[in-house]
């Protein structure tokens, strides 16, 4: 079977950036409430939340060409509140006005107020849910209409929203990162749940049609095998975990805190975020269409 795929990578980006940005979020307020004292990573949550998901909308509006060159159509999206797309176009504008307001908050030096963490944390985890749910709506196509494909970008969402975080956090406030070994430890938990799920997905997709059987033996021993077993899972997902494994469990304090520690930390925390780009990527490129087959009559 043979397909071209509807969706690019453009697509691609702007599932992982609308993901990255609502875990970057929901990351700063686990940090107001677990560790309050790492204020400047807290900061840099809520500068990235607002940046990325508005970065993956002018990628979306340029894949949408017809909209594109008539903005006017981008209205329609409004009229439908019986689709996926309508509740999606809602929650995103209403995260972006959130998330703007904490961010000029912040880079004002005024305080947060918890109902705005609170409310941009519930509508960061909803924008995560939501672009596994519009691929879901997609019936036709197995890999996608998996009620597991939400919640399993939810997880992918909120582990590289982590590692953005920590990422930024190491190069530019390497005091704070030393600091936050319960927010540390909480992230390490999200690629083994990431495993068990992409294992789960690809055990359901592979026994309910043919048309699944094949988009995940692309990704498993096809075409997209090499980037499958390489990009994602070693480097997205078993690397980090064996790094974090022995930073965090088997490395004595002073090390974890020296630079070749940070280094190792950045190295990981690249590679989960290579993982959710690559997550998204193969999910659409690989998904195959159910095909029907009507005889024809004479």
């Amino acid at each position: 079977m043979t397909f071209e795929p509807i969706w690019s990578g453009i697509i691609a980006c702007y599932l992982f950036l609308g993901g990255l940005g609502g875990g970057a979020f929901a990351t700063s307020a686990f940090l107001a409430w677990r560790h309050p004292e790492a204020v400047n990573m807290r900061k840099i949550g809520h500068v990235i939340a607002p940046i990325a998901v508005i970065i993956g909308l002018v990628l979306l509006m340029f894949d949408a060409k017809a909209g594109l060159y008539n903005p006017l159509r981008f209205a329609l999206l409004l009229t439908n509140f019986g689709s996926v797309m309508t509740w999606g176009v809602v929650i995103l504008a209403l995260f972006v006005i959130v998330a703007l307001i904490a961010m000029i908050l912040d880079l004002t030096k005024r305080r947060v107020p918890w109902g705005i963490e609170l409310a941009g944390s519930i509508l960061g985890i909803c924008v995560a849910i939501y672009t596994g749910c519009l691929l879901g709506v997609c019936n036709t196509f197995p890999l996608w209409n998996n009620a597991l494909l939400p919640i399993l970008f939810l997880v992918s969402a909120m582990s590289t929203g982590m590692a953005s975080v920590l990422l930024a956090g190491v190069f530019k406030h390497p005091e704070e990162f030393n600091r936050v070994g319960v927010f540390k430890k909480f992230h390490f938990c999200f690629p083994c749940i990431e495993m068990l799920l992409v294992a789960s997905l690809m055990f359901i997709t592979v026994t309910n049609s043919t048309a699944g059987y094949e988009s995940v033996m692309a990704l498993l021993a096809g075409k997209y095998a090499v980037a499958f077993w390489i990009l994602f899972v070693i480097v997205g997902l078993v690397g980090p975990t064996i790094l974090e494994t022995w930073m965090l469990f088997f490395s004595p304090k002073e090390f974890e805190e020296s630079r070749k520690a940070h280094a190792i930390s950045a190295m990981s925390d690249i590679g989960v975020l290579i993982g959710g780009f690559m997550l998204r990527l193969l999910v659409l490129i690989a998904a195959l269409p159910i095909t029907m087959v009507t005889p024809f009559v004479l």
